[in-house]
Order: C-alpha cells, then sequence, then structure tokens
C-alpha cells in the first residue's frame, strides 16, 4: 500500500482561495470607495440645504445696485448674497490603509472662499455665522445608512 499527497493539488487550491480572496477584497475596497464618493455627495447636498433661505437679521442695500437683501443674525448660518459660499465646495475622497486589516475612506468637502473660515468662527467685528455642524448634522443620517448597508 502506498499514500502519497498530491502537492500540485494543495498548491492549485490555495492559489485559487488566495485569488477568490483578493477578488472579494478588491471589490470591497471598490464598493467602500464608492459610499465614500455618495457620503461627500449627502455632504454636498446638506450644504446646499443649510446655505439656502432667507435669513433673520439686518437688512442691507446690494452694492451697487438698490435691491435689498437681508443678512444673517449672529448664530444663523450665513446669508447668501452672492453665492460663492454655496456654490464654490470641492468635495474629495481619500482611501487608504487602515491600522488594521481594513480600509480607512474619508469623505471630505472643502470650500474654496478664503472669507468661509471667517465666517464659522467670526472676527472681532463680527460674531460667528457657524455653519459646518449643521452641515455634519444634516448630512450623518444619509451617511450613516450608506455605511450600513451591506456590502455584496
Amino acid at each position: 500500500m502506498r499514500l502519497w499527497i498530491d502537492t500540485d493539488a494543495i498548491n492549485s487550491a490555495g492559489k485559487q482561495v488566495r485569488m477568490k480572496v483578493s477578488e472579494v477584497t478588491a471589490n470591497i475596497s471598490r464598493q467602500a470607495a464608492s459610499r465614500g464618493a455618495r457620503a461627500v455627495n449627502a455632504l454636498r447636498n446638506a450644504e446646499l440645504n443649510v446655505l439656502k433661505g432667507q435669513r433673520s437679521g439686518r437688512r442691507y442695500r446690494k452694492y451697487p445696485y438698490k435691491s435689498m437683501y437681508t443678512a444673517s443674525a449672529p448664530g444663523e448660518p450665513p446669508a447668501r448674497r452672492t453665492g460663492n459660499l454655496r456654490l464654490h465646495w470641492n468635495g474629495q475622497v481619500k482611501t487608504g490603509a487602515s491600522s488594521g486589516d481594513g480600509v480607512e475612506i474619508i469623505a471630505e468637502l472643502e470650500s474654496q472662499e478664503p472669507y468661509a473660515a471667517l465666517l464659522e468662527n467670526g472676527t472681532s467685528k463680527m460674531a460667528a455665522r457657524p455653519f459646518v455642524e449643521k452641515i455634519k448634522e444634516e448630512a450623518a443620517p444619509e451617511i450613516q445608512r450608506i455605511y450600513s448597508e451591506p456590502y455584496t
């Protein structure tokens, strides 16, 4: 009686398992990056919603025109005068390896207007018009739903 182990079959099965694991990992990484893009879209939609509408502050004349607009009161999100703050945002998704075996997804939305930080934090002559936390709060349920979906 002879017993033997076919090492080619073992190596072949191991190779197939490694290929399948690699395929599944790549698929999950693609889905995670896609969810990051959807999270950026949720942030952008929340930003558009937070920065729209009328405010309850002082009324001003729009220079050089004679039309009037209502500014924001301290503590309210900024009022829309030109629309630049509302329209000039860039979103991006950063992916990288996390400390464990997973993947880290960072979805960020950044204003391209230099005065955005002044409105958010206020100055010595102007009270803050915070909007960042309000955007995060409005987008949080949608982002939670996006990342809670099962991976296929």
